[in-house]
Protein backbone atom coordinates (compact mmCIF):
# COMPACT_ATOMS: atom_id res chain seq x y z
CA UNK A 1 0.00 0.00 0.00
CA UNK A 2 1.27 3.33 -0.83
CA UNK A 3 1.80 6.53 1.98
CA UNK A 4 -0.56 8.82 1.70
CA UNK A 5 0.33 12.03 -0.08
CA UNK A 6 1.76 15.58 1.02
CA UNK A 7 -0.98 17.37 1.09
CA UNK A 8 -3.45 15.45 0.40
CA UNK A 9 -6.64 17.20 1.44
CA UNK A 10 -5.45 20.66 -0.19
CA UNK A 11 -5.33 18.53 -3.48
CA UNK A 12 -8.49 17.03 -3.01
CA UNK A 13 -10.04 20.67 -2.34
CA UNK A 14 -8.32 22.07 -4.97
CA UNK A 15 -9.20 19.68 -7.62
CA UNK A 16 -12.62 19.64 -6.21
CA UNK A 17 -13.01 23.58 -6.74
CA UNK A 18 -11.42 22.79 -10.02
CA UNK A 19 -13.77 19.93 -11.20
CA UNK A 20 -16.87 22.47 -10.23
CA UNK A 21 -15.66 25.49 -11.53
CA UNK A 22 -14.67 24.05 -14.95
CA UNK A 23 -18.54 22.28 -15.39
CA UNK A 24 -20.30 25.83 -14.49
CA UNK A 25 -17.49 26.99 -16.60
CA UNK A 26 -18.07 25.10 -19.38
CA UNK A 27 -21.88 25.01 -19.29
CA UNK A 28 -22.35 28.99 -19.03
CA UNK A 29 -19.99 29.11 -22.05
CA UNK A 30 -22.51 26.66 -24.12
CA UNK A 31 -25.89 28.64 -22.71
CA UNK A 32 -24.28 32.12 -23.75
CA UNK A 33 -21.40 31.63 -26.22
CA UNK A 34 -21.19 35.60 -26.78
CA UNK A 35 -20.43 36.99 -23.48
CA UNK A 36 -16.60 37.10 -23.61
CA UNK A 37 -17.29 39.76 -26.77
CA UNK A 38 -20.10 41.40 -25.06
CA UNK A 39 -17.47 41.72 -22.45
CA UNK A 40 -14.69 43.02 -23.92
CA UNK A 41 -16.47 45.24 -26.06
CA UNK A 42 -16.29 42.90 -29.57
CA UNK A 43 -17.97 42.15 -32.26
CA UNK A 44 -20.14 38.75 -32.00
CA UNK A 45 -19.29 35.83 -33.46
CA UNK A 46 -20.58 34.55 -36.57
CA UNK A 47 -20.35 30.96 -35.81
CA UNK A 48 -20.87 31.08 -31.71
CA UNK A 49 -21.41 27.64 -31.99
CA UNK A 50 -17.60 27.39 -31.79
CA UNK A 51 -17.10 28.86 -28.60
CA UNK A 52 -19.73 27.06 -27.21
CA UNK A 53 -17.41 23.83 -28.30
CA UNK A 54 -14.44 25.69 -26.13
CA UNK A 55 -16.92 25.52 -23.10
CA UNK A 56 -17.69 21.97 -23.51
CA UNK A 57 -13.99 20.67 -23.76
CA UNK A 58 -13.42 23.31 -20.36
CA UNK A 59 -16.45 21.32 -19.13
CA UNK A 60 -14.59 17.79 -19.65
CA UNK A 61 -11.80 19.21 -18.09
CA UNK A 62 -14.11 19.34 -14.88
CA UNK A 63 -14.03 15.76 -15.23
CA UNK A 64 -10.88 14.95 -15.40
CA UNK A 65 -9.90 17.17 -12.13
CA UNK A 66 -13.11 15.46 -10.42
CA UNK A 67 -10.96 12.00 -11.08
CA UNK A 68 -7.72 13.63 -9.48
CA UNK A 69 -10.02 14.68 -6.42
CA UNK A 70 -10.90 11.62 -5.96
CA UNK A 71 -7.85 9.31 -6.68
CA UNK A 72 -5.32 12.36 -5.67
CA UNK A 73 -2.02 9.66 -5.76
CA UNK A 74 -2.95 8.71 -9.38
CA UNK A 75 -3.89 11.68 -11.24
CA UNK A 76 -0.59 13.09 -11.99
CA UNK A 77 -1.13 12.79 -15.69
CA UNK A 78 -4.68 14.35 -15.73
CA UNK A 79 -3.35 17.07 -13.62
CA UNK A 80 -0.12 17.50 -15.90
CA UNK A 81 -2.45 17.68 -18.95
CA UNK A 82 -4.44 20.36 -17.50
CA UNK A 83 -1.45 22.66 -16.26
CA UNK A 84 -0.15 22.23 -19.89
CA UNK A 85 -3.51 23.43 -21.09
CA UNK A 86 -3.47 25.97 -18.65
CA UNK A 87 0.26 27.87 -19.73
CA UNK A 88 -0.52 27.09 -23.44
CA UNK A 89 -3.65 29.20 -23.46
CA UNK A 90 -2.19 32.20 -22.11
CA UNK A 91 0.45 32.05 -24.70
CA UNK A 92 -2.01 31.72 -27.78
CA UNK A 93 -4.37 34.41 -25.73
CA UNK A 94 -0.85 36.66 -25.78
CA UNK A 95 -0.36 36.32 -29.10
CA UNK A 96 -4.13 37.37 -30.06
CA UNK A 97 -3.45 40.04 -28.11
CA UNK A 98 0.64 41.05 -29.21
CA UNK A 99 -1.29 40.99 -32.61
CA UNK A 100 -3.70 43.39 -32.31
CA UNK A 101 -6.94 40.91 -32.98
CA UNK A 102 -7.99 40.70 -29.38
CA UNK A 103 -8.22 43.28 -26.82
CA UNK A 104 -6.48 43.08 -23.56
CA UNK A 105 -10.13 43.33 -21.83
CA UNK A 106 -9.86 39.08 -23.08
CA UNK A 107 -7.18 38.54 -20.51
CA UNK A 108 -10.10 37.77 -18.33
CA UNK A 109 -10.58 34.35 -19.69
CA UNK A 110 -6.70 33.78 -17.85
CA UNK A 111 -7.37 34.95 -14.83
CA UNK A 112 -9.93 32.58 -13.55
CA UNK A 113 -9.64 29.45 -16.44
CA UNK A 114 -5.41 29.59 -16.12
CA UNK A 115 -3.59 32.13 -13.66
CA UNK A 116 -5.16 31.16 -10.22
CA UNK A 117 -4.51 27.45 -10.97
CA UNK A 118 -0.53 27.56 -11.97
CA UNK A 119 0.51 27.37 -8.24
CA UNK A 120 -2.01 24.60 -7.08
CA UNK A 121 -1.37 22.58 -9.77
CA UNK A 122 1.92 22.56 -9.55
CA UNK A 123 2.57 22.04 -6.09
CA UNK A 124 -0.08 18.85 -6.77
CA UNK A 125 2.26 17.29 -9.47
CA UNK A 126 5.61 18.05 -7.12
CA UNK A 127 3.72 16.18 -4.56
CA UNK A 128 2.24 13.55 -6.65
CA UNK A 129 5.44 12.72 -8.75
CA UNK A 130 6.72 10.30 -6.42
CA UNK A 131 3.39 7.92 -6.71
CA UNK A 132 3.49 8.27 -10.63
CA UNK A 133 7.17 7.74 -10.65
CA UNK A 134 6.55 4.30 -9.22
CA UNK A 135 4.40 2.66 -11.32
CA UNK A 136 7.31 2.41 -13.63
CA UNK A 137 9.53 1.25 -10.91
CA UNK A 138 10.16 -2.45 -11.13
CA UNK A 139 8.55 -4.47 -8.72
CA UNK A 140 11.85 -6.49 -8.42
CA UNK A 141 15.37 -7.89 -10.27
CA UNK A 142 14.40 -9.30 -13.13
CA UNK A 143 11.04 -8.38 -13.09
CA UNK A 144 10.66 -5.43 -15.36
CA UNK A 145 12.58 -7.20 -18.42
CA UNK A 146 10.38 -10.52 -17.53
CA UNK A 147 6.82 -8.73 -17.35
CA UNK A 148 7.87 -6.46 -21.03
CA UNK A 149 9.53 -9.49 -23.04
CA UNK A 150 7.45 -11.14 -25.14
CA UNK A 151 6.93 -14.58 -24.70
CA UNK A 152 8.76 -17.05 -26.88
CA UNK A 153 5.65 -17.53 -28.99
CA UNK A 154 5.40 -13.74 -29.94
CA UNK A 155 2.02 -13.26 -27.44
Amino acid sequence: MLPVMKRRTLHRAVFSAAAVYNVLWGLYAAVDPQWLFRFAGMPSLNHPAMFACLGMVIGVYGICYAEVARRPEHGFLLAAVGLLGKLLGPIGLAALILQGEWPPATLVLCLTNDFIWWAPFTLYLYDAWPFYRRTFAPEGPGTESAARAPSASGH
